[in-house]
C-alpha cells in the first residue's frame, strides 16, 4: 500500500517510479481535479474543463465540449483551440500571450500560464518529453519508440485492445478534437485518440501537441495538428 493522500491511495508506478495522488480546485469555477506527482513533476490527472470563452474571428467562443454535448465536457473536459489554450486574448490575469492565436507567430520563453489555474501552466514540449522519458524508463529524450502511451491511457474508456495500463494514474481518456480548419468543421477521435496542447511553436499555423492511442503504445510527440484544431489541456503545476 502506498501513500494515502486525502482518501486516496498512492504508491509506487511502473519500474520504480513513484507518484502520489492529491487533489486541487480550481478556485475559478470550483471544480476538483485529481493530481499525480510522476517523477519530479505534479500533473492535473483529468482533463481541463475550465469554460474559457474568449471569442475569435470566426467563433462565439474558443473552446467546446465534442459534438457540443456538454455530457463530454463533463466526462473528456473541454476542447480548446491553441488561442485559448495560451489566452491569447488575454482574458486571465498575468497572461504573456497577447495574440498567441492562429497564423500568428509567438515565439515565447518560460512557462506560459495560458488557460490553467493559477499556480499551473501549459506544458512545454520539453514538459511533455520529461513526462515521457520518465514513464517509460528506458530512454533518456523523446524516442518515438516509446511505451509511455500504454502507461498513460485510462485503462478503460479506450477503444482498442484494453492492454492500456495506467501505470502512473494520469488516466487519459479518449476525447478527440474540434476542428474548423478550411471551412470543415468537425468533431472526431472520441472513444481513439487523446490530443493535447503544448506551449511550443513550431511556426505561425502549427504548436507542438502530445498525441495517445494513434495503434501504438507510444506517446507522440509531433506538430500534425494546426492551430484551427481544438484539443484536450493538461496543467502542469509551476
Amino acid at each position: 500500500m502506498g501513500v494515502v493522500l486525502n482518501g486516496k491511495d498512492g504508491g509506487p508506478g511502473a519500474d520504480g517510479k513513484s507518484f502520489v495522488d492529491g487533489w486541487m480546485v480550481d478556485p475559478r469555477d470550483k471544480q476538483l481535479y485529481r493530481t499525480v506527482t510522476i517523477g519530479d513533476q505534479i500533473w492535473m490527472a483529468e482533463h481541463l474543463n475550465y469554460r474559457y470563452l474568449g471569442p475569435t474571428k470566426d467563433q462565439d467562443s474558443s473552446s467546446f465540449c465534442y459534438q457540443n454535448d456538454p455530457a463530454n465536457c463533463v466526462k473528456y473536459g473541454r476542447l480548446y483551440l491553441w488561442s485559448a489554450a495560451m489566452d491569447s486574448a488575454g482574458i486571465i490575469d498575468g497572461n504573456t500571450a497577447n495574440g498567441c492565436g492562429n497564423l500568428s507567430e509567438c515565439p515565447l520563453g518560460g512557462t506560459v500560464r495560458g488557460v490553467c489555474p493559477e499556480g499551473w501552466h501549459l506544458p512545454g514540449y520539453e514538459d511533455w518529453e520529461t513526462l515521457i522519458v520518465t514513464v517509460d524508463g528506458s530512454i533518456t529524450g523523446y524516442d518515438r519508440n516509446n511505451t509511455a502511451g500504454l502507461k498513460l491511457r485510462s485503462s478503460s474508456g479506450w477503444n482498442n485492445n484494453g492492454t492500456d495500463t495506467d501505470d502512473y494514474r494520469f488516466s487519459a481518456l479518449p476525447a478527440g478534437y474540434w476542428a474548423d480548419c478550411f471551412s470543415r468543421v468537425s468533431s472526431e477521435g472520441k472513444d481513439y485518440a487523446a490530443y493535447f496542447w503544448s506551449s511550443t511553436e513550431v511556426d505561425r499555423s502549427h504548436p507542438y501537441n502530445m498525441v495517445l492511442g494513434k495503434g501504438g503504445a507510444f506517446a507522440d510527440l509531433n506538430y500534425e495538428g494546426g492551430k484551427c484544431h481544438a484539443f484536450s489541456v493538461r496543467c502542469l503545476k509551476d
